[in-house]
């Protein structure tokens, strides 16, 4: 399906099928143009929540950058309609679900669990968390490229196709922008140090996420989680980071992870030196290729 939202669309262009999930703002369908057969996941926002939450401006900036990018590593946003109540987002499909449902069923990912092959079918002998992490850099750095800074990367914004690759779904927090932000964006166990303290960001608040989001792969939690909003900011602050001794993780999986979560933003490893990293190198192939 061809990307256009200057298309007259409108709901009798689509089956709808069984739902997805159900949101705050709205409900997300899996769905089939009809003319083509081709299969959606169309979410549908209530207008009346768009009023109550004053959310119109942030739901326009999401769906422009959403659209604006084409990337395999990121879901497709193919154009939008609306009606008198609702808008509705005409989404890619990804059979897969939320890769947060596959990390709470298994606790944790092992590091070694071996990938689905993209593209081939079956497994291949490549690390599926490394895959994960290399694929979110590869398209973190293609947004970035763009100017887009995502701001909110965590589990459950993250899908997977029918064929295990990865893809970032919700760009509800970006934003477009070469100058440093100042806004409070994001999810609590997941913000920066420079967020916390009320500091202006740039895109290395993507790189700091990465490095949680690695730990959380791993471990199976957030590193600085804790049991108030206020000791895990203080925790975030101070980088307060630790390893369990279980499960078993391997050093250079530590290395990457330690030399992400560093307070200074300028010192954090950049997008290019994570695709160069040796547990990247190791335990994923860079050219995306299985073998």
């Amino acid at each position: 399906m061809d990307g256009n939202p200057k298309r007259e669309w409108s709901l009798n262009d689509f089956e709808i099928g069984k739902p997805l999930g159900k949101g705050k703002f709205g409900r997300v369908y899996v769905a089939r143009e009809v003319k083509s057969k081709f299969v959606v996941a169309l979410k549908v926002i209530f207008k009346e929540q768009l009023e109550k939450y004053r959310i119109h401006h942030q739901l326009r900036r999401e769906m422009e950058i959403q659209f604006s990018l084409q990337h395999q590593n990121v879901l497709r946003l193919y154009g939008w309609f609306h009606d008198s109540e609702r808008v509705y987002l005409i989404l890619e499909y990804a059979h897969n679900g939320e890769l947060y449902k596959e990390l709470s069923k298994k606790g944790h990912f092992n590091e070694k669990q071996a990938a689905t092959c993209q593209g081939f079918g079956g497994l291949c002998n490549r690390s599926a968390t490394a895959l994960y992490i290399l694929s979110l850099t590869k398209a973190l750095a293609y947004c970035h490229e763009k100017h887009v800074i995502h701001r909110d990367i965590k589990p459950e914004n993250l899908l997977l196709d029918h064929e295990g690759r990865l893809k970032i779904a919700d760009f509800g927090w970006s934003v477009q922008s070469r100058s440093k932000r100042h806004t409070m964006c994001g999810t609590l166990d997941y913000l920066a140090p420079e967020m916390v303290e009320n500091k202006a960001h740039d895109y290395a608040v993507d790189n700091w996420t990465l490095g949680i989001l690695c730990y959380e792969f791993l471990y199976g939690a957030p590193p600085f989680e804790a049991e108030s909003q206020v000791d895990t900011f203080k925790r975030i602050m101070k980088v307060d980071l630790s390893f369990p001794s279980t499960p078993n993780v391997s050093l250079e999986a530590k290395n990457l992870i330690s030399r992400l979560l560093v307070k200074d933003s300028s010192r954090r490893l950049s997008l290019q030196r994570i695709m160069e990293h040796p547990w990247i190198t190791k335990n994923a192939d860079p050219k995306g290729v299985c073998n």
